[in-house]
């Protein structure tokens, strides 16, 4: 940068430089810089956009031209940016390593991939309760080759939540999973399960391998009266 020819400067001997005469002459500097050590098509963080200007990805700055880009890559903003996603990085690929090795992330559950080996063996038995007069289904499934520590689950699914039938408002589903086997699905009546105590129950033998499932349904006069004061069930009579 030629210094000379300033005001209240001896010949050969330069000038004291101004703030934006030093500022260009450092970001020249650090453009040369850049030049030597950048290979703009290699750089990813480096968007030509529809304007003709320049984007740095990974700071979200705008340039006029490629050398006002070159400049900002070896200033503190960028160089920071590049810390920290070299820092999130290298996290990112430690927990990944550790998920790898067996590990897992506090909070974090892994979906682990299961062979299923087929359903299970299954009996269903209609009961009628003697006093209440009524009407329900026991299911009895066996799982002899159930994975150590699993017990079977059970939910009930309506019509339309179901993707394999053309929904039918007028039934349900009960379903029972249990790994490695696949989770079975029992076609019942949309009818509302009467949930009190001893209508509907679940219980796993864990020595025999096999799992108990009663569904007892409402009467029609539960069904009506359910949520009438004073009029509801509210126990075994």
């Amino acid at each position: 940068m030629d210094y000379q020819n300033r005001a209240g400067s001896k010949f050969g001997g330069g000038g004291v430089a101004s703030a934006s005469a030093a500022n260009a002459d450092r970001r020249e500097r650090l453009r040369k810089l850049a030049l030597e050590t950048i290979d703009l098509d290699k750089d990813p963080y480096f968007f030509k956009n529809h304007v003709g200007s320049f984007e740095c990805r990974l700071c979200l700055t705008v340039h006029q031209n490629d050398g006002s880009y070159l400049a900002h890559t070896q200033g503190r903003k960028h160089q920071t940016n590049l810390a920290r996603r070299a820092a999130k990085e290298q996290k990112e690929a430690a927990n990944k390593d550790a998920l790898l090795n067996g590990g897992l992330m506090p909070g974090v559950q892994v979906r682990k991939n299961i062979v299923k080996i087929g359903r299970p063996g299954y009996k269903i038995t209609k009961v009628r309760d003697p006093l209440t007069r009524q009407v329900g289904l026991l299911f009895q499934l066996l799982y002899p080759e159930i994975a150590p520590g699993v017990e079977p689950r059970v939910r009930f699914m309506s019509a339309f939540e179901q993707k394999i039938e053309e929904p039918d408002k007028g039934y349900q589903y009960l379903l029972v999973a249990a790994e490695p086997y696949e989770t079975c699905g029992f076609k019942l009546q949309a009818r509302e399960v009467d949930r009190r105590e001893g209508r509907y129950w679940t219980w796993w033998d864990g020595d025999a391998k096999e799992f108990w499932c009663q569904v007892l349904f409402k009467t029609e006069r539960d069904e009506r009266y359910s949520n009438v004061p004073g009029l509801a069930p509210s126990g075994r009579r």
